[in-house]
């Protein structure tokens, strides 16, 4: 085994006689060869007992005359219960590195003491088809994965545990062994498995990639190995939220870095006992980045929100343009769920005309995610089709970044509406031509009462950018209106009580109401 040397024996020595497996061995000795870790666990176990030989013949070719005889302490594979791993002033019961090789030839192969068979039986073939069964059955599309692992917080203070009983044989023999020096099982695990995963699933493996294949250990029979740390360092472990159990990878390794050694060598067994049974795997899941669908909206009718409306668990219409856009959506993408956004928005008695408001769609885990544009157009007419309350235009599929991108410079954007308004009072043409001439209206609207259950009270500085009036009878004229995207125009026509000002009453010297509005351009400058 050339990846190892002289000063590599001792930790060799020690970890297999104290149960743990050549790949944690190979961890613990800095091995940065992700080939090595790939050798089958036989032949790795092989050449680490070849490897002590060679180097114990060695040591007899010049000093056989005073060769140790083999320990008779160090007997961990006769314990079922573990042993006694620490005196009662909390030292360790080191087991002898001088053993010959042999006192572990015939020892039966058991689950490591340290990574709990994570890079023993999870790590072969069975367990790897296991993983692309799942894979396969989840039915995504996908071009490259990464692989996700969960790891049970308790390897953690073994590995600790095993890294203190280490350390002190190598500072007996004036060596060292940091702890950023041993190789993390994380990513010993993926050395082994990304290989075989990308032969089977026929893509390779990336960081970067959006499809991510989970897998999720436990070890029951161990979970309550890290409580201790919760006495020792109780401001380590704090209630989270989406979280089960305060006792979290995070939190053990902060824990770890805070205790004293002494302290930790008084309430856990150095080495780590051997485990009965190996960890589960708890789940195996497939997740796919969220995939975003873009376009604009025309909305025709004066009875549809543009998102479910629901007071009091209590639905108030059938549907919403939300739902007759996300719904044919979520269906040709497979997605388990969706978030629906749009540049503003529009009361349910409004009409949105022209060339539409721009809207996206983040679906999330979609199982598929590749449209061709065609495709897409098709999608769009199908959607158009199922209802005549609206339609969409320009579908298609944008990048994360574009979304923020039509968020954006709110307060700088600008919208063209068209009310028709209802006066008490007789008006004729020249009643209102002064509006035509009304330019950048500075306006103080404070929160409408119709939104403040929802909106927090605030005064907001609104223009309207120009004006055109119609004239239709002498109680009613239609306005268009170029205004601040953001301004509340209802508001600006009936005065809201005086909550806006100024106002079209105000103005007409009269009272003003609206009784229709459309929203015919949104000036947002996006590709779609």
């Amino acid at each position: 085994m050339s990846s190892l040397t002289e000063k590599d024996r001792p930790i060799v020595q020690l970890l297999l006689n104290t149960g743990t497996c050549p790949r944690c061995i190979l961890r613990f000795c800095g091995v940065g060869s992700q080939t090595l870790y790939r050798h089958p666990h036989k032949d790795l176990m092989k050449d680490l007992r070849e490897f002590l030989r060679n180097n114990q013949e060695k040591e007899d070719t010049v000093c056989f005359d005073v060769a140790d005889p083999p320990c008779k302490r160090i007997r961990l594979e006769c314990s079922e219960e573990g042993p006694d791993d620490l005196n009662h002033n909390g030292a360790f019961q080191t087991p002898s590195v001088n053993d010959e090789a042999t006192a572990v030839e015939n020892s039966p192969v058991k689950s490591c003491n340290m990574c709990l068979g994570i890079l023993q039986e999870f790590c072969e073939a069975d367990f790897v088809k296991k993983v692309c069964q799942k894979v396969h059955a989840a039915d995504y599309q996908f071009t490259n994965f990464v692989l996700s692992v969960s790891l049970p917080p308790q390897l953690s203070v073994r590995e600790h545990a095993a890294w203190l009983l280490v350390k002190q044989e190598m500072g007996n023999r004036g060596l060292s062994l940091a702890k950023d020096d041993i190789v993390q099982l994380k990513e010993a695990y993926k050395w082994i498995v990304h290989p075989q995963l990308s032969e089977t699933l026929g893509v390779p493996a990336d960081g970067k990639s959006l499809f991510e294949v989970s897998v999720v250990f436990a070890h029951p029979e161990t979970d309550k190995e890290c409580h201790f740390l919760a006495t020792a360092c109780p401001d380590c472990f704090k209630p989270a939220k989406n979280k089960q159990s305060v006792f979290t990878r995070m939190a053990v390794i902060k824990a770890l870095e805070k205790i004293k050694e002494e302290d930790f060598l008084m309430r856990f067994p150095c080495p780590p006992s051997s485990p009965k049974n190996l960890c589960v795997a708890l789940e195996i899941q497939c997740n796919n980045g969220a995939v975003f669908v873009a376009g604009r909206y025309n909305k025709y009718s004066r009875n549809l929100p543009q998102t479910p409306w629901i007071i009091d668990g209590e639905r108030k219409l059938e549907s919403s343009v939300e739902e007759l856009i996300s719904a044919h959506l979520m269906a040709e993408f497979k997605a388990d769920s969706f978030n629906f956004s749009s540049s503003g928005r529009e009361d349910v008695d409004v009409r949105t005309l022209g060339s539409g408001r721009p809207f996206a769609v983040e679906l999330v885990n979609p199982r598929r995610i590749h449209f061709t544009a065609e495709e897409m157009r098709g999608l769009q007419q199908t959607i158009n089709s199922s209802s005549d309350k609206i339609r969409v235009r320009d579908l298609q599929l944008v990048t994360r970044e574009a979304i923020g991108r039509m968020k954006e410079g709110e307060e700088e954007k600008t919208k063209t509406y068209n009310a028709l308004i209802w006066t008490d009072k007789a008006i004729r043409r020249e009643d209102i031509a002064f509006l035509d001439d009304i330019q950048e209206l500075k306006l103080d609207q404070k929160t409408p009462l119709r939104v403040l259950h929802r909106r927090p009270l605030a005064v907001r500085c609104r223009i309207i950018h120009t004006m055109k009036s119609e004239y239709i009878d002498e109680h009613h004229f239609r306005l268009h209106l170029k205004t601040q995207a953001g301004t509340y125009i209802k508001e600006f026509v009936h005065g809201d009580f005086g909550r806006t000002k100024p106002n079209i009453g105000s103005l007409l010297n009269r009272t003003a109401d609206i009784l229709e509005l459309d929203v015919e351009v949104s000036t947002v400058h996006l590709s779609w």
